[in-house]
C-alpha cells in the first residue's frame, strides 16, 4: 500500500514539474521577446512604424513567439514610441493536452541614441 501511495505522489510531482517547466519556457520566451521589442523601439532611428513592426515580427520568430503582424501595434507619439502586443500560445500543462495561454504587454519608450530627439 505504501508503494502505491509513493507511486501516486511521484506521478503527481512529475505532472507538476512538467507543467511548471512548460510555463517557465513560455514565460522566459515572452520576456526575452518583450525586452528585444523594447530595445528595438528605443533604437528605432528613422524607421517607420510599419518597418519597426516588421522588425518586431522577426524578433518574435527568433524567440519562437507565435504572433501575427496585426497583433502588434506600433505608434510614434512625439518622441516616444508606444508598442502593444497580444498573442496566445499553447502550453502543455498535461502531457499531450495543450492549453491556450494569453500573453500581452504594452511599452512606452524613448529614444536612446543621440540625435533621435529631433523630429
Amino acid at each position: 500500500m505504501k508503494l502505491i501511495k509513493a507511486g501516486i505522489k511521484l506521478g503527481i510531482a512529475a505532472l507538476v514539474a512538467n507543467a511548471t517547466w512548460h510555463v517557465y519556457l513560455a514565460y522566459s520566451a515572452h520576456f526575452r521577446f518583450r525586452d528585444s521589442v523594447e530595445h528595438a523601439a528605443q533604437v528605432r532611428g528613422n524607421q517607420t512604424d510599419d518597418e519597426l513592426r516588421e522588425a518586431m515580427v522577426d524578433l518574435a520568430a527568433e524567440n519562437d513567439i507565435p504572433i501575427e503582424p496585426d497583433e502588434i501595434v506600433v505608434k510614434r507619439e512625439g518622441i516616444s514610441t508606444l508598442v502593444k502586443a497580444e498573442y496566445k500560445r499553447d502550453i502543455d500543462l498535461l502531457p499531450g493536452r495543450p492549453y491556450p495561454w494569453s500573453f500581452s504587454f504594452q511599452l512606452s519608450t524613448y529614444p536612446m541614441l543621440p540625435g533621435q530627439l529631433k523630429k
